[in-house]
């Protein structure tokens, strides 16, 4: 470990391997580090037996829930967006030769005490109860803008500036009602919170034309097991390597999860989260398989969205006849059983339930004077668009380069063919 590396990375949460695969891609020699014996940091996946010890302080499930190898539960499952910026920095690193895709079966929202499907097709659209007719018919107007929407064509943007124009002065132009303007920002655009309707529409539109478009290979070195991981600075306060076990490993650069430098970190919230373990999907879902339901914050009269995400023995995450519900939710109150209600109402009858909380960080250090570069914490968010921008962000400014992701993913997919 006695050499010398352009980047240590410490921790291998996913948005450290994005990094680590991203820098190694960029020709940087790259040590990669965790303190763990096992990989996946906060967003690691857990066995039964490693389940019941994290939350029941036992190594013995009941017999009934099936063999202990067959659960592999995500402790931050999310779903990717078809046409999102974590496929296309997959393709960019090449790993998509290693990976198998399986579409997911709908996306759901909450609204008025009941689950509807939100509309994915034209078809879809002029049957959802989501909406009145004559909201159908403004809100058919309004998709059509979104479809036919080209940022470098003024003759699409019908004389209208959406870096200037709020997406709530965009929406009223239509005369969309709050209901519809709930489920397309929040389960169509994945807004977490309200925020987003006095900010520029340009934003939101560009979401939803990816929500209607949804129809080690390059040399690091990885070491887990790696206890303390100390970073070390000069008198100047740069990073100037990383020591365990004695051993010295010199580098330009660190990059690490908020617990490896927490110092350099503030809190900025906390995550609830129920994980169940069911024998069915969840209720009015068409008995879907891989689901998410988004509850938008007005549903409940919160703050900000709760979060639905189910998978299943189809996924090789449970055994045969066993489904993993997720219910998430940005912390409002000390008391996840009754936040999280809502949300668990909604599944039905459950084997097993666990709670979690966990704080969540972002970095207050300045990378340019220290080269410490310091991930956000994973929201609770059900999609990894979030994720994705802070790894891209950081990549921006470890390296002063901004990664072309314009790739044809039609022409992609077709070459994998």
């Amino acid at each position: 470990m006695d050499e010398e590396y352009d980047v240590v990375v410490l921790g291998t949460g996913l948005k450290e391997c994005i990094l680590s695969g991203l820098l190694s891609v960029n020709g940087l020699k790259v040590l990669h580090m965790d303190r763990n014996d096992y990989y996946g940091g906060e967003s690691t996946s857990l066995n039964l037996v490693q389940l019941w010890k994290k939350f029941r302080n036992s190594d013995k499930p009941p017999a009934h829930l099936g063999s202990s190898r067959d659960y592999n539960v995500d402790m931050v499952p999310k779903f990717m967006m078809a046409n999102g910026t974590l496929v296309r920095v997959l393709i960019h690193t090449d790993v998509t030769r290693y990976l198998y895709f399986k579409a997911v079966d709908g996306s759901y929202v909450f609204s008025k005490g009941k689950v509807h499907k939100v509309p994915a097709t034209d078809m879809e659209a002029l049957q959802t109860p989501l909406m009145g007719m004559f909201q159908k018919r403004r809100a058919r107007k309004f998709f059509i803008y979104v479809q036919d929407y080209d940022e470098n064509d003024p003759k699409t943007h019908e004389g209208m500036d959406l870096t200037l124009l709020t997406t709530r002065e965009l929406i009223a132009k239509y005369g969309l009602d709050d209901n519809t303007i709930d489920f397309i920002g929040h389960a169509m655009a994945l807004h977490r919170d309200d925020r987003y309707l006095n900010e520029p529409a340009l934003d939101t539109v560009k979401r939803m034309k990816a929500f209607a478009r949804l129809s080690a290979v390059y040399g690091g070195t990885y070491m887990l097991n790696k206890p303390e991981c100390k970073v070390e600075f000069n008198d100047e306060g740069q990073v100037i390597g990383v020591t365990s076990e004695g051993e010295t490993a010199k580098c330009k650069k660190v990059v690490c999860d908020p617990s490896y430098l927490p110092n350099k970190v503030r809190k900025i919230g906390k995550v609830a989260r129920a994980i169940s373990i069911m024998g069915h999907p969840i209720p009015n879902t068409n008995d879907s398989h891989s689901v998410q339901v988004i509850i938008p914050q007005k549903q409940l009269g919160r703050k900000s969205d709760m979060y639905l995400f189910c998978c299943s023995y189809s996924h090789n995450v449970a055994p045969k006849g066993k489904f993993i519900a997720f219910v998430s939710a940005e912390a409002e109150t000390d008391q996840p059983e009754i936040e999280l209600k809502p949300g668990l109402d909604l599944l039905g009858p459950v084997d097993e339930i666990f709670y979690d909380t966990y704080d969540r960080y972002e970095p207050v250090n300045e990378p340019s004077l220290d080269n410490c570069f310091i991930s956000t914490s994973y929201d609770a968010t059900t999609h990894f668009e979030s994720t994705v921008m802070d790894v891209l962000n950081m990549y921006t400014l470890i390296t002063g380069k901004v990664l072309d992701l314009s790739v044809d993913l039609s022409a992609a997919s077709a070459a994998e063919e």
